[in-house]
């Protein structure tokens, strides 16, 4: 015996429900002509609050629409409504299903919605078995408003899954399972790897209760969501953090216009300071956007720091492994539709190299570019170094008369790129140069620095 993945659809697969765009389809088809009374009102409420009683009991008699009706007379509707939904099921979703299938684990769609409206959304993102309600059919293949076994909700929808799973073999003890409703306790607590999902307020008390994950599907894998706002805790850090919680430094930010308000991205930039961290911050802050920041595999080794890292979105690097693991992590974010932010110096350097008026990078944003086609914007810091000098253990607090200006300029993507197999250090060249010149014009000059200059910029000095 195995395990399986068992899947909720409405609010876990994708961010709302099904029924709208199952409805929209049957009205432009024809197959429906009259909306069923609330139906509007209900969906809103089910999107915004989760399930409830009055969208089950909406479920449950929509039997009545289907009586009398031929049972392939809701066909054509089904297959538009499954490329509408497939459109907007979130892709870190489709990834977990991936993963679970090359595991060796079956993956199970167990909804309400009835199994004539969703088999073919289930064909079309390669879901292998499909528990649902069914209605009953006359023997002349007409539906006759009743229900064809079990309403698969709640107890029904367990009840429903263990009869699968009795018939195909499967160990409910090593399966996993993912809902969003508090309805879907029953089955959650009969699966030995549960996870709420978007979960309702009633089922995040629950899970945290219990010490389930919780995990949203429309950002990346570990990120964490504020339960019941459902608000990136990255974003609550962005709010948290405006230019005036640093009365020892001042911010210079411009050209956050060039970066994309949607869709994927690969941030780049220079690195001098420890500081740099709050002036990304600061630019990232207009956008109102959150990003994923790759950074060395040491900080998340740091117990609590590690773990604050990855709810926050952070890809460790270990390069010890060839960073194989997080190119992987920074590719599902960029398909995801996410921004990935990178420094391709890696860190910052030290003594004399600090003054170099070339910057030197490692390819990992070119290869980036190269597989997903995402666009490169280059960004330039320049004067963190005086907040936070490489020599210091910790920022210079209390310069609160003359704080230092951190200036922070954003380029538009970056062009001339090849993104081919082999240009990665062509690319990578044309990258840093882009970087470069974000950069105030001292910051080309080839001078030699003083002594205490490099002091400055040596760790442990």
């Amino acid at each position: 015996m195995g395990g399986a993945a068992i899947f909720d659809l409405d609010r876990t697969l994708l961010q709302g429900g099904t029924g709208p765009l199952l409805s929209r389809a049957m009205y432009d088809l024809g197959v429906v002509t009259r909306k069923l009374p609330g139906e509007r009102f209900l969906y809103g409420l089910f999107d915004a609050l989760g399930e409830n009683i009055p969208s089950i009991l909406l479920a449950r008699n929509a039997t009545l629409v289907a009586r009398g009706r031929d049972g392939t007379s809701f066909d054509a509707a089904a297959l538009q409504a499954a490329e509408a939904i497939a459109s907007v099921i979130h892709p870190f979703a489709l990834s977990l299903i991936e993963q679970h299938q090359a595991a060796g684990r079956p993956v199970v769609l167990a909804t309400t919605t009835p199994f004539h409206l969703i088999r073919p959304l289930a064909e079309r993102i390669g879901i292998d078995h499909v528990i649902a309600t069914r209605y009953n059919l006359t023997e002349d293949g007409r539906f006759d408003g009743s229900l064809a076994g079990r309403f698969v909700w709640s107890r029904g929808k367990l009840a429903a899954v263990r009869e699968w799973a009795d018939e195909n073999d499967i160990d409910l003890d090593d399966s996993y399972a993912y809902s969003d409703s508090i309805y879907d306790l029953p089955l959650l607590t009969a699966v030995g790897h549960p996870a709420a999902v978007n979960p309702d307020p009633r089922l995040s008390v629950y899970a945290v209760a219990r010490g389930w994950p919780i995990v949203h599907f429309d950002v990346s894998p570990g990120v964490l969501k504020v339960p019941v706002i459902g608000v990136e805790l990255q974003r609550l850090l962005f709010l948290a953090m405006p230019p005036f919680a640093y009365p020892y430094a001042r911010f210079d930010v411009a050209g956050t216009e060039n970066i994309p308000r949607t869709g994927p991205a690969i941030l780049v930039g220079n690195h001098r300071s420890y500081f740099d961290i709050p002036a990304m911050i600061q630019m990232m802050r207009p956008t109102r956007r959150t990003g994923r920041v790759m950074a060395k595999q040491e900080l998340f080794d740091v117990p609590v720091v590690g773990a604050l890292a990855t709810a926050l979105g952070g890809i460790p690097v270990d390069r010890a492994k060839g960073g194989t693991e997080s190119f992987e992590q920074a590719v599902l974010a960029l398909e995801g539709g996410e921004i990935v932010c990178l420094l391709p110096q890696g860190t910052i350097p030290r003594g004399r190299a600090f003054y170099d008026p070339v910057l030197k990078g490692r390819s990992g944003a070119a290869r980036l570019a190269a597989l997903t086609g995402a666009p490169v914007i280059p960004f330039g810091v320049w004067g963190s170094e005086h907040v936070w000098p490489r020599s210091s253990p910790v920022p210079r607090v209390l310069n609160l008369t003359d704080p230092p200006t951190v200036r922070v300029r954003v380029g538009p993507p970056v062009e001339g790129l090849v993104l081919g197999p082999r240009s990665a250090a062509a690319d990578t060249r044309r990258i840093m140069d882009a970087i470069v010149g974000q950069l105030p014009p001292e910051a080309r000059e080839e001078r030699e620095p003083t002594d205490d200059e490099i002091r400055l910029a040596t760790p442990g000095r």
